[in-house]
């Protein structure tokens, strides 16, 4: 089992608090027939509610496949993990039929690229809060270029339809990281549009024109290709903020987007 590696960092250590604030920040509407999106995973306090904008709009799936970025750059360059996670709500089960549908292809088994992770481990609250009886794959990737992006997300789309799984696709991604928040903003809007635009091409093109810093660009692009893969047309932003807007310090912001894909 995967042990909760930030709760009490990132979200609240106690099961009741970290419900409490949950309870605060999803307000559960009109659900979205969503294929994909993509999440901001700094502190709740900063990003939560941007989060929460998408977690409150998704239906229920089969498997939420959570793509995050390697952090701490250990392990495989693209990882999987079928171990079961935990967090104070409690154990989430991973989807081993699809992990096994995987086997072969660019995504490796090794759970050591997931132990300090932090990415996809502040998602699986929200999950909980809204659903039960779902399952997980957590897929970490320390290698971000265009090619290997798109072939994880064909991969991941590929094996969902061989093995007739409703899933969704999430990304997990902050945007810019530590610059003014007038630039902060202008650069966040030149990759949100080609996100929107399901262009993959266009968003690494504008991560480099720009000299962007969103963490987990290469996730975003898998989850817009295996989205697509799914039968989604067209991104939607929910919201968008920085840590500047909670912090009043807006010398040195971290951008955060919440999309989804349909």
């Amino acid at each position: 089992m995967r042990p909760a590696a930030v709760a009490g960092q990132f979200y609240p250590g106690s099961g009741a608090e970290l419900e409490h604030q949950l309870d605060g920040m999803l307000h559960p509407e009109s659900e979205i027939a969503v294929l994909g999106a993509v999440v901001p995973h700094a502190g709740y306090i900063y990003s939560g509610h941007v989060a929460a904008a998408v977690f409150s709009c998704l239906p229920k799936a089969e498997t939420f496949v959570i793509i995050g970025p390697n952090h701490h750059g250990i392990g495989s360059p693209v990882a999987l993990s079928r171990d079961s996670w935990m967090t104070p709500l409690g154990v989430v089960e991973t989807d081993g039929e699809m992990a096994d549908a995987l086997a072969g292809s660019i995504i490796d088994h090794d759970e050591t690229a997931h132990i300090y992770e932090h990415s996809i481990e502040v998602q699986l609250p929200f999950l909980q809060r809204r659903f039960s009886g779902f399952k997980i794959l957590p897929i970490c990737m320390g290698l971000q270029d265009e090619e290997t992006a798109s072939e994880v997300g064909r991969e991941i789309s590929s094996a969902a339809k061989r093995i007739d799984r409703r899933c969704i696709i999430i990304a997990s991604s902050d945007f810019t990281h530590y610059e003014p928040q007038e630039r902060a903003r202008m650069v966040d809007a030149k990759l949100l549009e080609a996100i929107l635009n399901m262009d993959v091409p266009e968003l690494y093109s504008r991560v480099r024109r720009y000299d962007a810093t969103a963490c987990g660009y290469g996730p975003i692009a898998a989850t817009i290709t295996a989205a697509s893969g799914l039968g989604a047309k067209a991104g939607r932003l929910l919201a968008y903020a920085t840590s500047g807007d909670v912090s009043g310090d807006r010398h040195q912001v971290v951008g955060y987007g919440a999309v989804v894909f349909s």
